[in-house]
Order: C-alpha cells, then sequence, then structure tokens
C-alpha cells in the first residue's frame, strides 16, 4: 500500500468524522473546542480503563475461584 492511498484513507476518514458530528458545520474555533473536549473525554476513558480494569478482572477471578474451589497460593 503506497503512502497516497493511505493519506488519501485518512483524509476520508477524518471528513467522516467530521460529518457524523457535525463539525463540518461549526467554525474553526467551535471545531478546535469541541475536538479539545472529545479528546479529553476519550483520554479519560482510556486511562480510567487501564486504571480499573485490571482490579475489577483481579476481584472476579478471586470471587470464581473461591466459588469453584480454587484456591490460590499467591499472597497480596
Amino acid at each position: 500500500m503506497d503512502f497516497r492511498r493511505v493519506k488519501d484513507y485518512f483524509s476520508w476518514l477524518y471528513y467522516q468524522y467530521q460529518i457524523i458530528s457535525c463539525c463540518a458545520v461549526l467554525e474553526p474555533w467551535e471545531q478546535s473546542m469541541f475536538n479539545t473536549i472529545l479528546l479529553t473525554i476519550f483520554a479519560m476513558v482510556v486511562y480510567t480503563a487501564y486504571v480499573f480494569i485490571p482490579i475489577h478482572i483481579r476481584l472476579a477471578w478471586e470471587f470464581f475461584s473461591k466459588m469453584c474451589g480454587y484456591h490460590s497460593t499467591i499472597s497480596n
């Protein structure tokens, strides 16, 4: 795949994003504000998932292992 096709594909994806989110009708300063808020929310969701999902997986593992009778020898 050549560089031109990749660039055209990302350009097409960005155009689709603008159309779906109605950013195409916003003024440039409104677009930047909207994109900043959206990026901030996305970053917070990713960070929260990174921090809390392993904890919930460990707690679920402990819960189900106790229900099934498997006792781990790993100490906390």
